[in-house]
């Protein structure tokens, strides 16, 4: 820091105030504003001057705030109903029902036949089904995969993320032990809940750092998650924080690099642990939404009351101002403050009362271009266009298709980040324990990485994205399968989220069955003409020839 000079000082000595303006003069002419200094960076401007802005790495950004932006994101989820609308449009467009796995296996790497290929794919899809169709491959034994996948997504768009652990654990009558164990966010925490960032020992293991229950190593390497025991916001964790234990559980085993744990999260930024929840930069404009649509909805029913007030100049003992309500009416009875109106309710004043109200003029007549112009904001940031958020398409036929456009090219990013996230690593797991409990057939699976990963390729298919006119749709799909511009199979995954291979399977035992159908209800009509010369004549007999 530069050292004030000897006039500077004399200044300051005789002049306070003069020397800080002097000061504050020099400042500015130091940051002669050029580029950015102009605009966004600027120091002098008032409109910028009033910027309270405070940077941090993302830990002090992010991860020091991550509690409170996970309960504020939950609570908008459970009270403020575009919130609410805003997560499930996302987890039914995104997952729906359940991603669907339709194996590809890498025929021309693994040397194998077309029909090789396709026997190998189905006996994987009825396998796969045999696990993933019951509650059995949930840990809790509660929801099937496709059921879980929702679960987790959702959970994954409310809390920021969400920790998958993969245990293994023998049941009669299965013939799988893989679980999926799907663990909320908060339950990953630092033990003790306070962060190292220091290298110490933690219950008898050597760490460098532990950001958010995030374990990493002196390269910043993911190595393990710490686990609670019990949710660090339930009544029996205030009550007894004692008795809170947390389990350390590493990110890969160190004999099989078996991934045991899988973080459904995505990142903003470099060296970010934790996720962030998908409403929190928009949290303040739900949360002042909500409060005024609530204000809106109070000032309009009590303006729909006709409460009538009788002033009189004589003595009266009737009860006071809301006692009148009969009592099985009243809203608010614990509040002995609260005072109500009733519909077409007499109501008594003493000597000396008087009554005024307000004309609200309700209901306002400029709610909906506020509230329009708000959730307009609102489903930008969340990329979520106010068509499909609202449900309704009354624009052009262009404009509704442009919106989603734009959405599905949202969904498409999101299901990519989820399937790398949680199905393909579960797949992957699964099908490791079926090649190695011999009910699938796979030479080499275990012995190159490359053959392991020719093995497990796999397109996952899910809800399809809505369709304006299916007339030019399929017109359209069709001319692009034509010019090879894209395949039939996905096509099929696009226009209705189903496998293409498989609906030919399925069509050729339709077509089958109907033409039997046909047979019997429609027989065709026996053409004489078309029988054969020798078959027209009589059948010569002993009886003929003699």
């Amino acid at each position: 820091m530069k050292r004030p000079s000897l006039l500077d000082r004399a200044v300051a000595a005789v002049a306070p105030v003069h020397a800080c303006k002097r000061a504050i003069a020099r400042k500015r002419l130091s940051i002669i504003d050029s580029g950015y200094g102009n605009y966004g960076a600027n120091h002098t401007k008032k409109s910028m001057i009033g910027w309270m802005y405070h940077g941090g790495s993302a830990k002090e950004d992010i991860e020091d705030n991550i509690d409170t932006l996970r309960q504020r994101s939950r609570d908008a989820y459970m009270g403020v109903p575009v919130a609410t609308a805003s997560l499930k449009t996302l987890r039914t467009n995104v997952v729906a029902g359940g991603l669907i796995p339709a194996p590809q296996i890498d025929a021309d790497f693994l040397k194998l036949t077309d029909e090789q290929v396709q026997a190998l794919q189905a006996q994987i899809i009825r396998e796969f089904d045999l696990w993933a169709d019951t509650p059995t491959c949930d840990a809790d034994r509660i929801d099937n995969f496709y059921s879980l996948q929702q679960l987790a997504y959702l959970s994954y768009l409310m809390s920021g993320d969400a920790v998958v652990l993969l245990p293994m654990k023998q049941q009669k009558g299965q013939p799988y032990s893989l679980r999926v164990q799907l663990i909320e966010a908060d339950r990953v925490c630092s033990p003790d809940l306070y962060d190292r960032v220091v290298p110490c020992e933690v219950y008898g293991h050597k760490v460098q750092s532990i950001v958010q229950g995030v374990e990493t190593d002196a390269d910043g390497m993911v190595t393990a998650y710490w686990i609670c025991s019990r949710h660090p916001l339930s009544n029996d964790a205030a009550a007894q924080p004692g008795g809170m234990k947390w389990e350390r559980v590493e990110a890969y085993g160190k004999a099989t690099g078996r991934r045991n744990v899988l973080h459904i999260m995505t990142r903003e930024r470099p060296g970010q642990r934790r996720g962030v929840p998908l409403l929190a930069p928009v949290l303040e404009a739900l949360k002042q939404l909500g409060r005024y649509t609530d204000a809106e909805i109070e000032a309009a029913l009590v303006s729909a009351l006709f409460t009538v007030f009788i002033k009189s100049d004589l003595p009266s003992d009737e009860r006071p101002m809301g006692e009148v309500i009969p009592r099985e009416q009243l809203i608010d009875e614990a509040d002995p403050r609260s005072i109500e109106l009733g519909n077409g309710s007499v109501v008594g004043l003493a000597q000396g009362e008087s009554v005024e109200f307000a004309d609200p003029k309700h209901p306002t007549t400029g709610y909906d271009a506020f509230t329009d112009a708000l959730i307009k904001q609102i489903g930008a940031a969340l990329e979520i266009p106010p068509e499909v958020l609202y449900k309704q398409f009354v624009a052009s036929y262009s404009a509704a298709r442009g919106a989603l456009n734009e959405f599905w090219r949202s969904c498409g990013m999101m299901r990519g980040w989820f399937i790398d996230d949680f199905c393909q690593p579960v797949y992957e797991a699964w099908l490791t324990e079926a090649v190695a409990r011999g009910r699938i057939h796979a030479p080499g699976f275990f012995a190159d990485p490359a053959i392991r990963k020719a093995y497990t390729g796999c397109v996952w298919n899910g809800p399809a994205r809505t369709n304006l006119n299916p007339v030019q749709e399929v017109t359209a799909a069709e001319k692009r399968v034509e010019n090879c511009f894209s395949t039939a199979q996905e096509e099929t995954a696009q226009m209705t989220g189903g496998d293409f291979t498989r609906n030919i399977r399925q069509r050729l035992i339709e077509a089958k069955l109907k033409r039997d159908v046909d047979e019997i209800v429609h027989p065709q009509p026996m053409n004489f003409n078309e029988i054969p010369f020798e078959d027209k004549q009589p059948k010569k007999t002993e009886e003929n020839h003699a």
